[in-house]
């Protein structure tokens, strides 16, 4: 029987990635449906249903489709919020004052951390891999970026267990498909090591059984 929620799009794709780990971390069954996007299947008129900017990835259950990889990771909170992981957008007793401490994160790993990580992350892992060169300018100009918003972090997880106090969130999840393509798959991965706090919040948080997961479907060849 198929899993009632689907997920299109490649799991080396960092935005799947991040609503992969959202599910798994939910505990809510799911299947990947591939887009091959070197085909341009994110561009037919059947995925441009689901997603209008042909973008990945897109996200369908028995109820809605969403797409943009935080918004679906909000609904998947919302919507199962009896399954898994209870606690990814705050505790209830909380309320809004908890759900903002996990949001103000988000938006800042949307709006500072995500332009300059996955500028960084597409000209050393994704170009080579598409044969393209890399562009050391680009990766100069935004590991200038990024630098300023990970000095910003260390000082935080100094102080903090978490990006949102001391559990585990949603605020750090975002974070981590861009995080884990720096550190694995590029020469820049002391950006995050070589910072202690940033160094321990990644050891804690890549270790945790949904990340594993993801890794292991991304390391799952693809059908020719």
């Amino acid at each position: 029987m198929a899993a009632p929620v689907t997920v299109y799009g490649p799991m080396i794709s960092p935005a799947v990635a991040r609503v992969a780990a959202c599910l798994l971390e939910k505990d809510v069954p799911f299947q990947v449906e591939p887009v091959d996007m070197s085909k341009g299947e994110h561009k037919s008129p059947s995925f441009l249903k689901l997603q209008p900017f042909g973008q990945v990835p897109a996200f369908k259950d028995s109820l809605t489709t969403v797409f943009e990889s935080r918004a679906i990771c909000r609904y998947i909170c919302d919507q199962y919020a009896d399954s898994g992981n209870k606690t990814l957008m705050g505790r209830k007793e909380d309320g809004a004052v908890g759900r903002a401490a996990i949001e103000k994160w988000i938006e800042a790993e949307g709006q500072s951390f995500n332009p300059p990580s996955l500028a960084m992350a597409f000209q050393l892992a994704f170009a080579p891999f598409m044969g393209r060169a890399t562009d050391m300018a680009v990766v100069e100009q935004n590991e200038a970026k990024l630098v300023k918003v990970l000095d910003v972090y260390e000082q935080w997880l100094g102080e903090n267990q978490y990006f949102a106090g001391d559990e585990f969130s949603l605020a750090d999840l975002v974070h981590m498909p861009n995080t884990d393509l720096l550190v694995r798959k590029t020469n820049k991965a002391g950006l995050f090591t070589e910072r202690k706090n940033l160094a321990r919040w990644w050891d804690e948080v890549s270790a945790r059984p949904s990340w594993k997961k993801v890794v292991e479907l991304q390391n799952v060849p693809r059908p020719s």
